[in-house]
């Protein structure tokens, strides 16, 4: 893998030099009437490209020495043996498991009448057989299946008839010689009945699956170990469901329901531990806590047992490091190895991990109608699906926000990148090195004073910019995680950016980010980084930026969000490879437009925009068409007629792709406005809509699409229940009804209403007096907060009783 990273790089390399003379050569003869001076000129041009196709051709040399020799197949490792599924007195935990009950249940209980295979698929330990148990005892499922049978730890056979549960021993069975009679009589239950059956294991006789093939009842099959032998006649299987590892809040609901025992309020401060050395792994969590059940709960005590826990550690993740080496292909690996550049412990945005491997080149569209994006987010969704990483946190409509790399494998893959000098730790720097030259690569700073790097970003400025370059000429990220407060961290990497440009390194530098690091002062130069694809300024607090950014032309992504700029200038537009563009919605951030501007065809993501009458949106926005996440502010001055919000509206509605959509109406006291908006139906990939403001065609609220997973309505000023129309919406996950968005006094949740939604917040809806929710409606319900309803004295009779449902009230009074 070492090897063929450094053949990219090289190709690169040549691609980078090729493309500069071409620029270059174009530029000259545009220039032809300088007669001598461009002559002389096409001739230096001629012979820099001949010295970097020398540089280029000694590396390849270089590479064919140290090409790695082809690997015995006698001697590659074989696939490590299973662990064996350990019994636990532990019963199943549903709130660590909801989404992936939700989702099977969901599966198990369509109309589909032909038989299913449907298999649970995941590590050793990671709650397989839990999940079965889980989704075996719904009152749900066993309301659907009429007939169930499931096999126990030690090898019973669990019988359910209707909500009868009947054990079998099956060694007894055979003792009194009543075994063929008893499959023969079970066979003829699945035969009629509608049933689930659940092979955990393998332990199971295989003279009952006789038949099941031609059943036409509805009946099911969980497995959930892929390596159970079936008759050929069953080997009908869908798509598998993948158990991923558990969040930080699915970790300590775990961990606590296994501990059986208050824990005192301090202990909480451990809970992010907790869940970093168990890596959201739910057998080791269980472990934890039995083990931290003989221990008095103090802090002193509990921090002692974390230190010291690494039980089973490297055996439970054996098959994990297995299938990264043996199964996981190329680009995958290179993504995965991409976590080891940041911090241990590190939450990664996953916007911000998904726009690096695209500046990186470690993702490619594979199609026509695919975007490098789609194939990044499709990459580390499989590999949260695989174990490979721990998704630490979600968004409110279930997608991936935060994820990290266990520390077991984040371990394995520093010593492995050691022995391959891929991080050269041995070198006294944690950035990454070329192959056989040992030229930092990768620039990571993490503020450690025993990288040789440290005194470099951070020890004396008047370090002479000649004695960098046999470091840094090579570098093609700089990423530093220096978020100390104060001037100090933005001046330090200000003024190492000022002498590495001024000694011609980072030239080749694809990514620069700075995310967190207080006000980096930007040198001038900056426009010289003309290979730039990634300037990640968010949460930096900048004030300025240089204008010259307008010269990095390969630029893809520009993020200046939680900054105090607020113009940005009209030669952003220069920018014909931004493909996504991150502003600051509270400092009111402005691009200076003209009606003859250039767009950028590729742009997919234009946030934080303010919009005023100023701003051209016909024949100006409006020839953005790719646009995939629009967020925008519109200005309105009260009493004068303006064809802007109409003119948004019809941009909005030729964007077909759009999958998110911000939208704030607001006038000069930045009080909510009028909004304008149509219907929306037609945008069948809009999947989140937010909305500040009053609507002028409250009719909307029939007319979303169904793709529409997440909605926030504040201040929409509607009269009539949105819950009559909203609770159609099949796929909604999260729905925020904030300040003033519903005037009502009423609302009610009819029967089979949101099948779909997990979180529901009501917020200074101050006339709302009676809320119903009819049973049945509100199902997939997991956390309701109701905030400032002052005038809501009850709940609904239909919700308090519901065992996964958190509810929080603010203040008390409901």
């Amino acid at each position: 893998m070492v090897w063929t990273e450094e053949l990219s790089h090289v190709c690169l390399s040549a691609v980078t030099a090729i493309n500069h003379f071409i620029n270059k050569t174009e530029q000259l003869k545009r220039r032809s009437w300088m007669g001598f001076l461009s002559a002389f000129g096409k001739v230096k041009s001629r012979d820099k490209l001949a010295v970097e196709m020398d540089k280029i051709y000694a590396k390849i040399q270089n590479l064919s020495i140290h090409r790695p020799k082809p690997v015995n197949p006698q001697c590659q490792s074989t696939t490590p043996k299973s662990i064996p599924p350990r019994p636990t007195t532990q019963e199943p935990d549903l709130a660590s498991f909801g989404d992936d009950v939700q989702a099977m249940i969901s599966r198990l209980l369509t109309e589909d009448q032909s038989f299913r295979v449907i298999p649970i698929m995941g590590m050793e330990g990671i709650g397989r057989t839990t999940l079965a148990k889980l989704i075996f005892n719904h009152k749900a499922v066993v309301h659907h299946f009429p007939f169930g049978i499931s096999t126990s730890d030690d090898c019973r056979l669990l019988l359910r008839n209707k909500e009868k549960m009947v054990s079998s021993d099956l060694d007894q069975l055979l003792a009194v010689g009543s075994y063929e009679e008893e499959m023969q009589r079970l066979n003829a239950s699945f035969i009629k009945n509608r049933s689930l059956i659940v092979m955990d294991h393998s332990y199971f006789p295989y003279e009952m699956l006789q038949g099941l093939q031609d059943t036409l009842n509805g009946s099911r099959m969980i497995l959930t170990d892929t390596k159970t032998w079936l008759p050929p006649n069953l080997q009908m299987k869908s798509d598998p469901h993948r158990l991923r590892l558990r969040t930080v809040e699915e970790s300590w609901a775990l961990y606590t329901h296994a501990l059986k025992t208050s824990i005192p309020s301090e202990l909480g401060k451990l809970k992010d531990e907790i869940a970093k050395r168990c890596g959201g792994l739910p057998l080791l969590i269980v472990k934890l806590a039995e083990e931290l059940s003989h221990k008095d709960a103090t802090i002193e005590e509990w921090s002692t047992v974390l230190q010291q826990f690494n039980h089973d550690q490297q055996q439970l993740w054996s098959n994990t490091l297995y299938k990264i080496h043996n199964e996981l292909s190329l680009y995958m690996r290179r993504c995965l190895f991409y976590f080891t550049l940041f911090p241990q412990d590190f939450d990664i945005p996953a916007r911000r991990l998904i726009a690096l491997w695209v500046a990186e080149g470690l993702v490619q569209a594979e199609g026509d109608n695919e975007t490098p994006e789609d194939v990044a987010e499709r990459c580390l969704n499989l590999l949260i699906a695989q174990g490979m990483v721990q998704l630490t946190k979600k968004k409110l409509n279930g997608n991936v926000k935060m994820v990290r790399l266990p520390d077991v494998l984040r371990q394995y893959w520093l010593s492995k990148s050691q022995q391959a000098t891929f991080l050269g730790v041995h070198t006294n720097t944690r950035s990454e090195l070329s192959l056989g030259t040992n030229k930092v690569r990768r620039l990571i700073d993490h503020l450690d004073k025993e990288d040789i790097s440290f005194y470099h970003i951070h020890g004396d400025c008047n370090t002479t910019s000649t004695s960098l370059t046999p470091y840094y000429e090579g570098v093609l990220s700089f990423l530093s995680f220096d978020t100390r407060k104060e001037s100090k961290p933005g001046e330090e990497a200000g003024n190492f950016l000022r002498r590495c440009i001024s000694s011609d390194c980072f030239l080749w530098l694809l990514v620069l980010d700075l995310e967190n690091v207080f006000r980096p002062k930007l040198p001038d130069a900056i426009g010289k980084l003309t290979q730039l694809r990634y300037l990640g300024l968010r949460s930096t607090f900048l004030e300025t930026i240089p204008s010259s950014i307008s010269k990095l032309h390969n630029l893809q992504t520009l993020d200046v969000k939680h900054t105090s700029i607020k113009t940005l200038p009209n030669s952003i537009w220069k920018l014909q490879q931004l493909r996504q563009l991150y502003l600051t919605e509270s400092s009111r951030s402005k691009l200076m437009l003209q009606h003859d501007a250039t767009f950028p065809s590729t742009l997919q993501t234009l946030c934080g925009l303010y919009i005023d009458e100023e701003t051209p949106i016909r024949d100006g926005l409006d020839r953005l068409l790719r646009i995939r996440k629009l967020g925008l502010t519109m200005s309105c001055k009260q009493g004068v007629m303006s064809l802007q919000p109409l003119a948004l509206v019809y941009w909005v509605l030729k964007l077909n792709q759009l999958r998110s959509l911000r939208l704030k109406s607001i006038d000069e006291n930045n009080q909510p406005w009028e909004l304008e908006l149509k219907p929306l139906v037609s945008l069948v990939n809009l999947s989140y809509i937010y909305l500040l403001g009053r609507l002028r065609n409250p009719s909307i609220m029939s007319q979303f699409p169904y793709s529409l997973t997440d909605l926030t309505l504040s201040g929409s000023g509607l009269v009539e229940d949105p819950m009559r129309s909203l609770e159609k919406l099949p796929n909604l996950r999260s729905l925020k009804l904030l300040a003033e968005s519903y005037l009502g006094k009423k609302m009610i949740c009819l029967l089979g209403g949101f099948p779909q939604l997990r979180v529901l917040k009501l917020w200074k809806l101050e006339q709302l007096e009676e809320w119903n929710v009819e049973k049945g409606s509100l199902q997939a319900l997991r956390f309701l907060e109701i905030r400032f309803c002052t005038r809501l004295k009850l709940l609904p009779t239909e919700l308090p009783d519901r065992p996964l449902l958190k509810i929080e009230v603010i203040p008390t009074r409901v």
